[in-house]
C-alpha cells in the first residue's frame, strides 16, 4: 500500500511539473541551452504591472497544449524589465510584452508580436517558427 501511494505521489507531482513551462535561469543560461540543444529560443519581455503581460502570462502561457510545445520544441526565456533583468538591447521595445523569437545566436528571426496573444494564435506562430527554423537547420546555417 505504501508503494502505491508513494507512486501516486511521484505521478501527480511530476504531472504539476510538466503543466509549467520550463523558463532559462536567464538569457545567457537560455542561449546556451538553445545552442547545445539546437532549438529556436522564445524570448519575452514582460513587466509584472503590464495589464496585457498578465493577460498573456495568465492565458496563453497557462494553456497546456502551449506549455507542451515550447518544453518541447523552444527554449523559453522571459525578462522582467521591473526586477532588472537582462535584456539585449537589441530586443528591447517600447512597450510591453514583446514575443521575440530567436536563433540559439540570439539573432531574430522576426520582428517581435507586440502585446498579448490568445493561445490558438500563438500556437500557430509556433508551428511557423519551428517550421522555419528547422528548415534553417536542415540547410545548415
Amino acid at each position: 500500500m505504501r508503494k502505491i501511494v508513494l507512486y501516486l505521489t511521484l505521478l501527480f507531482a511530476t504531472s504539476l511539473m510538466a503543466s509549467e513551462i520550463k523558463w532559462a535561469k536567464d538569457y545567457d543560461t537560455g542561449i546556451k541551452e538553445a545552442t547545445r540543444f539546437v532549438k529556436p529560443v522564445l524570448f519575452i519581455s514582460s513587466r509584472h504591472t503590464c495589464k496585457f503581460c498578465v493577460i498573456l502570462d495568465e492565458t496563453t502561457l497557462k494553456d497546456e497544449r502551449v506549455i507542451k510545445e515550447l518544453n518541447r520544441d523552444f527554449i523559453s526565456i522571459i525578462s522582467y524589465s521591473d526586477e532588472n533583468d537582462y535584456m539585449p538591447k537589441e530586443l528591447w521595445q517600447p512597450g510591453t510584452p514583446a514575443i521575440w523569437f530567436l536563433l540559439p545566436s540570439g539573432e531574430p528571426m522576426y520582428q517581435p508580436i507586440m502585446g498579448a496573444i490568445d493561445a490558438d494564435n500563438f500556437l500557430k506562430a509556433l508551428g511557423v517558427v519551428k517550421k522555419q527554423f528547422d528548415e534553417y537547420i536542415k540547410a545548415g546555417k
